[in-house]
């Protein structure tokens, strides 16, 4: 790009910049050096085609030309533990202590459909999250937390539109009205199949539950994120940095074809979709794919779908920290990776981001952990001054490169998987891929890869194959008492006493005769969720009707 084009293009980022508003603070430097909103080239930069500025297309450098000088990123902590009453007062010191926002971690029953008493619950009630089995715990968990006025996300796929569901219920009796809510549900059913495996039926059912629920939001919760497309759980289980772009933004693309197949306008539910990045140790490629994301996915739904306005195209994305980076051998080494994944993810422009616990690989996080996690995010809002400079380290010759790289090593992905499939989607390419178990060889492949350097030594973790000498001391951890299991099964049958039995079977019989058409399932699973229906009666109801998905033996 000439140089007259480079200031043409900084004279409509600085147009921008002027008429948005800023946050009330001064931008300086430690040492009281003034310092500009956004650097770029003095003169011209052939490089200035793909990268842009803040708030313009392709996006590479964020969605907003002030990037944090408007608004800093959302902390947005995730935890849940034991009951509802108990990860209630969590949420309290978080929201206390400086949080932003909520985020809902489930127990296994929940993240499978399953109520709290079902003999395959046995042993795992509130032992990774919180146990939910009807709206009245979302009653007891946002009980003192107007859900009008806080953004709430909740981790969840499977059973996700009936938890949703049941959110909403709470609300209501809240006296919130529905179209106030904001906030996000995972819903990625594609990548339980590739990564997860925490799903209920094959994957046609879910994604006729997902587009149900796009075009309620669509049209009752506008502000609402029906969807979050997750990488983390895929680099979770072991993918590179390019299998984590790739894999998740392909499943992007599917749930938008999802919602133009359902005759919705992109540039109406496309703002609607949002991401779930890991923010893993290796700090330049982190901050590299998540420039990256922006700019391929600016580009295939300005291109490829035909959406038209800035906010169909922008990639909103959270971040996690990687919690696989995490290790039970000297875990106060885990702050300091937390810290160094939480400064990734800022400087990539991520939108809201979770900073794990340095006890969260033994356990959930003890009260003094999750308020050293909350602090590491504190320390880069409040201290570092990296909220100053959109983009601080665009036009970096390493950091422009890797993010090519990245972006190409996507592409070539995608093509792979829509060459899986029979029409060309990349839906089918997905549903292919995931019938053959393609994903999943991917993955287990890079994960094997890594583990034999680390234990080559090619790869080294401080205090695992290295510097292993250590004066630790054993960590007081979390402990779930199984007096919670006992507890909340006592309480859900006090509820089935209590309710209107004859209520709850009209629900659901309701709720499966829609499920036999062709209409829209939220409003009769939310008339099932206010007769107080548990999240195991409604997805039986539907096991019943769709049946369940047992994933082929492979070898």
């Amino acid at each position: 790009m000439d140089a007259e084009r480079v200031e043409a293009g900084r004279a409509r980022w600085q147009a921008r910049f002027d008429g948005a508003r800023k946050r009330d603070a001064e931008f300086r430097t430690l040492s009281g050096i003034d310092v500009e909103p956004v650097y770029g080239p003095e003169g011209g930069d052939p490089r200035m085609e793909r990268i842009g500025w803040p708030g313009e297309y392709p996006f590479t450098r964020g969605l907003h030309p002030t990037g944090y000088r408007g608004k800093a990123w959302t902390i947005r902590q995730f935890a849940g533990f034991g009951n509802a009453r108990q990860t209630n007062e969590r949420y309290k010191m978080i929201l206390g202590a400086g949080g932003g926002g909520l985020s809902v971690a489930f127990d296994m029953p929940t993240l499978m459909g399953r109520d709290s008493d079902d003999p395959r619950s046995l042993g795992e009630v509130g032992h990774c999250g919180v146990a939910i089995d009807s709206a009245l715990d979302m009653d007891l968990l946002f009980d003192g937390i107007p859900l009008g006025d806080t953004t709430t996300s909740m981790t969840i796929s499977g059973p996700a539109v009936p938890i949703f569901c049941m959110y909403v219920v709470a609300a209501e009796r809240q006296g919130v009205p529905v179209g106030k809510l904001n906030g996000t549900l995972q819903t990625d059913i594609f990548k339980e199949y590739i990564a997860q495996k925490e799903w209920l039926f094959t994957p046609e059912p879910h994604l006729r539950l997902i587009g149900d629920l796009m075009e309620f939001c669509a049209t009752d919760v506008p502000a609402y994120k029906p969807l979050s497309v997750s990488g983390y759980h895929i680099r979770e289980a072991g993918s590179t940095a390019a299998q984590e772009l790739a894999f998740t933004l392909a499943d992007g693309f599917g749930y938008v074809e999802l919602g133009l197949s359902r005759g919705l306008d992109i540039d109406v539910f496309a703002p609607g979709l949002s991401f779930f990045f890991d923010a893993h140790i290796d700090f330049f490629e982190e901050i590299a794919k998540f420039r990256a994301a922006r700019r391929i996915w600016a580009r295939w739904l300005r291109d490829v779908y035909g959406a038209k306005t800035d906010k169909a195209q922008w990639l909103r994305f959270h971040t996690q920290t990687a919690g696989v980076s995490l290790t039970a051998q000297q875990p106060y080494n885990n702050v300091v990776r937390t810290a160094v994944e939480a400064l990734a993810a800022v400087l990539g422009g991520t939108n809201s981001l979770h900073t794990n616990a340095l006890d969260e690989v033994l356990a959930l996080p003890s009260e003094k952990a999750a308020e050293i996690a909350l602090r590491t995010q504190q320390v880069l809002m409040e201290e570092t001054e990296i909220v100053n400079v959109a983009d601080p380290l665009g036009g970096s010759w390493y950091v422009e490169a890797l993010t090519d790289r990245l972006e190409a090593e996507a592409e070539a992905i995608f093509t792979r998987i829509r060459d899986m499939g029979s029409d060309g989607t990349m839906t089918s390419g997905i549903l292919r891929g995931i019938e053959d178990g393609w994903f999943m060889s991917e993955i287990a492949e890079a994960a094997f890869d890594y583990q034999r350097k680390l234990e080559k030594g090619e790869k080294r973790i401080v205090g695992v194959n290295c510097h292993t000498a250590s004066i630790d001391e054993p960590l007081e951890i979390l402990r779930v008492s199984h007096e919670v299991e006992r507890e909340q099964n006592r309480v859900l049958a006090e509820r089935r006493a209590a309710r209107d039995q004859a209520a709850v079977d009209a629900a659901l019989a309701t709720m499966v005769q829609v499920a036999r058409g062709e209409g829209n399932m939220i409003p009769a699973m939310l008339d099932a969720a206010r007769a107080e229906a548990t999240l195991g009666e409604i997805c039986d109801a539907l096991r019943d009707e769709w049946g369940v998905y047992t994933e082929p033996a492979r070898f």
